[in-house]
């Protein structure tokens, strides 16, 4: 197996399972881009984002620009040279100068099964509208908005008593499998 370059870009809890998996395998985690540290709690402190923390616990460079679409911003992800850019509920959409950067593209685990919820708060959607199935999909990313071509589904029912808490957590597990499909270059950019 081809051991990777590979930065990361994810904000909440629900990158954690992707982004552990990826510092555990064979390839090397060379940054972290994440959202800028916001006002939380009653005292409006800033807080860091979970991303944030694990990567500093691991001693893996962070990055959190408001924008990709500056060359300022664009700066990190530059330096750290990836060969693959591995995106999990980041916040940002990737302009076309960052989707090109990685020598291998860009993929994204995102928690739908497309294209049914597109963008942001798919759990959420998937349980207002009553839906019985949801997953987790690998995608390839395109300048469209989660539009590029599906490299991998993990489907889960969702229960009749599901909880957004509850699905988000099941579907974080399913992304964990995805991730742990690590050999990138074996199986998902063969």
């Amino acid at each position: 197996m081809t051991s990777l370059r590979i930065a990361f870009a994810g904000t909440p809890q629900f990158a954690l399972p992707a982004l552990r998996a990826l510092l555990d395998s064979p390839h090397r985690v060379v940054g972290v881009l994440t959202q800028p540290d916001r006002p939380a709690g009653r005292g409006r402190e800033l807080r860091a984002s979970p991303i944030k923390l694990l990567a500093t616990e691991r001693g893996v460079p962070v990055a959190q620009p408001a924008t990709l679409r500056t060359p300022e911003a664009m700066a990190p992800l530059r330096e750290w040279s990836p060969d693959l850019l591995v995106v999990v509920a980041y916040g940002l959409i990737l302009p076309a100068g960052v989707l090109a950067l990685p020598r291998l593209g860009c993929l994204n685990i995102h928690g739908s099964l497309l294209p049914r919820w597109r963008g942001a708060a798919p759990i959420q959607r998937a349980i207002m509208a009553g839906d019985k199935l949801t997953g987790v999909q690998v995608m390839r990313m395109t300048e469209g908005l989660d539009e590029g071509p599906v490299l991998a589904t993990t489907t889960l029912r969702i229960d009749a008593l599901e909880t957004t808490a509850t699905l988000h957590d099941r579907l974080a597990a399913a992304g964990l499998v995805q991730s742990r499909r690590a050999n990138f270059a074996d199986s998902f950019l063969a």
